[in-house]
């Protein structure tokens, strides 16, 4: 005798076929490409600001705290609205908004218009990076690790490209040449337009809710598992700080390399990142976040604590390794707060991009005092602790068995057969 019956499709898979669909990751990972590289071209034309309107130390932090103010701060308030009121388009109106802060940093004439149009770029950022982040979750087929990763290379990529853009175009040719990048974000806005209504076009299939299949911790421990969470994030972003923005100057004065060579060791630093950013997910959902969790911060404290006392061949060597096993940690982090929290996917993507934005600028502005204290090297020892840390990451709870994600298309099989 054969009994028919039906297995449903379990409500973590992203959209109701069980498909991953690659054409909206693609879409929005390259519209991370373009945000991000608009974001880091900010910081990367301060030298021509400074000259133009003849500003101090203080007012070039001022425009970083504007910009990362705008777009960290408000990146939780936008996850949170969206969360309850949907809004398929904001994607293409976030770029909208950076569009109009390059075309109006492009005729600023004073430092409070350059204050606004740095406002209204970070307004942009705040507002893309929750609601991609949904999209990702949204496009997963169940493989959320994959598609977090796919999205935030993405932004890797673009942070990296930013400062050449800035470097062969904008300081060349001058603060006028701003409007032309504009036109990137004209291009970002017509592929987010798309994504808008494939958006939509979800939100009217039906589906079952997220929050049905996810586990329920006690308050008391959801609590202590949110700071463990930020507690590592402070670990990973404060030390990531002390290379992408010091590590140039600390080769310079430790190896008396040019500037040049010194460029090229942080073009394998990144590229580790980007590398790490895109295989951290996958290897998250194929083993278990909290283990990738462990690794990528833990993991990696033998190499940062050697990193100080290595000659110039062997740094090579450890800053990609740190580069990617560090970056690696993200997506996974990302994800297993959505899972930690269902139903609240915009309010933790917000959350968490924000407090990465966050952690990031203040980690360059407090290393920096110290080091004009106690010197660049004596600031590479002290950082390389900071991944010791990731002790803490015994305390996070395992949320799902590791291997429920091992076959995401297996899982949109509706029938079985029992004998």
């Amino acid at each position: 005798m054969e009994i028919e019956t039906t297995v449903p499709v379990p409500a973590s898979i992203g959209n109701p076929a069980g498909d991953t669909v690659f054409r909206v990751l693609g879409a929005i990972s390259f519209s991370h490409f373009l945000n991000d590289m608009m974001q880091s071209l900010m910081l990367a034309i301060y030298p021509l600001f400074k000259l133009e309107f003849q500003l101090n130390f203080a007012q070039i932090g001022l425009i970083t705290l504007t910009c990362q103010l705008t777009a960290s701060l408000l990146q939780p308030m936008v996850g949170y609205y969206t969360d309850r009121h949907p809004k398929p388009f904001s994607l293409a109106f976030g770029m909208a908004c950076t569009f109009a802060g390059l075309i109006l940093l492009s005729e600023a004439s004073s430092f409070p218009m350059v204050l606004l149009a740095a406002a209204m770029v970070g307004t942009g950022s705040s507002i893309f990076h929750p609601e991609s982040s949904r999209v990702a979750r949204m496009a997963s087929g169940g493989r959320h690790g994959l598609a977090q990763s796919i999205f935030q290379v993405g932004g890797n990529a673009g942070s990296a490209v930013g400062p050449l853009l800035a470097a062969w175009f904008i300081l060349p040719n001058g603060q006028g040449s701003i409007a032309w990048v504009s036109l990137v974000a004209l291009v970002a806005i017509i592929v987010l337009i798309g994504v808008g209504r494939w958006y939509r076009h979800q939100h009217r299939l039906p589906r079952k809710a997220e929050a049905d299949m996810a586990p329920r911790l006690p308050r008391r421990k959801l609590v202590v598992t949110l700071v463990v969470l930020v507690s590592l994030m402070f670990s990973k972003f404060f030390y990531l700080a002390s290379i992408n923005s010091y590590l140039i100057f600390y080769l310079m004065h430790q190896f008396s390399v040019g500037t040049e060579v010194a460029q090229y060791h942080l073009f394998y630093f990144l590229f580790s990142v980007a590398l790490g950013t895109l295989m951290g997910g996958p290897i998250g959902d194929r083993i278990g976040r909290r283990q990738v969790i462990w690794v990528s911060i833990l993991g990696v404290a033998p190499f940062t604590i050697a990193l100080p006392y290595v000659g110039l061949e062997a740094s090579i060597a450890l800053t990609a390794i740190i580069g990617f096993m560090l970056a690696s940690a993200f997506p996974a982090m990302v994800v297993y707060a959505q899972e930690l929290i269902p139903g609240k996917v915009g309010t933790i993507s917000g959350l968490f991009f924000g407090i990465a934005f966050g952690l990031g600028g203040i980690g360059a502005a407090v290393l920096g005092q110290f080091a004009d204290h106690w010197g660049i090297v004596t600031i590479y020892k002290l950082c390389s602790f900071l991944p010791l840390i990731g002790l803490l990451a015994v305390f996070l709870p395992e949320l799902h068995d590791p291997q429920r994600t091992t076959d995401a298309p297996a899982l949109r099989a509706r029938l079985t057969t029992v004998r």
